[in-house]
């Protein structure tokens, strides 16, 4: 207990230090940098802003207030990580359920390991970090490869020794972004495993993917079972060419500006042969989501 008290009186004494303008502290070589860069900092929550590049999405409610409780009971135990924007400010690299069960419960200040570091260094750290975490799902996983890939243009062997996973199993994530859009939502809203995922790759047309997924829902089948119907699916059904894509009917190509001008996004659509389809709507951010819901839910009035 006494390391303790000592450690927190250190962090305290640390973010004194922080807040002297004559103390700016922007880089290794900084006058007392080595006295903060690499050791727990007590920073006031509000001077610290939410790391846009943060590739976890969902954040279970239920399990931030137990956090929120845990933190109200013994405190922050692992500090969040940091990195300074500008005096008095920072920007979150890793640790937001902690930093939000913090918010939750009124604290004032958190304890922070600070590090200077770029925007391509950040989101590469918050990436491989999250990437390591247990309670990701399969998806938020894949999207954290991808963006790797996208954004620090990381190689797949790259990737596999930063975050110690085969290159295979990074392949495997990769894969399941080819799925359609609602079997997506439907892995990391827990309906189906990562299993169904890696079956339902196997099939090329979505149409036909969202046909199985409802399968698999209605009827409830094991992966193995989705396996063997996925490849009863591929047997029966001939590859398809360039040739045989289906032509996208005037009456939908017409419609299809409509829609785009007033969801603010390229609608994407798509036909199938007996004439079924489906319209995809984008949406880029929480934010955005939301707008989408109001327009549709206005329109529902």
């Amino acid at each position: 207990m006494a390391k303790a008290t000592k450690k927190q009186a250190l962090g305290r004494g640390l973010s004194a230090l922080l807040k002297d303008p004559e103390n700016d502290i922007n880089s290794a070589e900084d006058k007392n940098a080595d006295k903060v860069v690499g050791n727990i900092v007590e920073l006031d929550i509000e001077s610290i802003e939410v790391n846009p590049f943060q590739p976890r999405t969902n954040f279970n409610e239920e399990t931030l207030r137990e956090l929120a409780s845990s933190i109200r009971e013994l405190g922050v135990i692992q500090p969040i990580t940091v990195r300074k924007l500008a005096f008095n400010n920072y920007q979150l690299v890793s640790g937001e359920r902690r930093f939000r069960a913090s918010k939750l419960i009124g604290l004032e200040t958190i304890p922070a390991y600070i590090r200077i570091a770029n925007d391509q260094e950040s989101l590469e750290m918050a990436l491989v970090e999250n990437i390591q975490r247990q309670d990701l799902d399969p998806i938020e996983i894949a999207l954290s490869y991808q963006r790797l890939i996208d954004e620090i243009d990381l190689t797949q062997e790259q990737m596999s020794e930063r975050v110690g996973k085969k290159r295979s199993t990074i392949a495997n994530y990769l894969r399941l972004l080819k799925l359609d859009p609602i079997i997506q939502t439907g892995m990391r809203d827990g309906f189906i495993s990562m299993g169904h995922g890696r079956a339902m790759v196997n099939i090329e047309d979505q149409i036909d993917q969202l046909e199985v997924y409802e399968k698999i829902i209605t009827n409830k089948l094991s992966v193995r079972a989705t396996e063997q119907l996925v490849k009863e699916l591929n047997t029966d059904i001939p590859s398809k060419t360039a040739d045989t894509k289906v032509e996208i009917p005037k009456y939908i190509k017409k419609g299809m500006k409509d829609f785009s001008d007033y969801f603010g996004h390229k609608i994407d659509v798509k036909v199938a042969n007996n004439g079924r389809g489906k319209i995809t709507i984008p949406f880029h951010s929480e934010e955005d989501f939301n707008r989408i819901k109001k327009l549709v839910q206005r329109d529902n009035k």
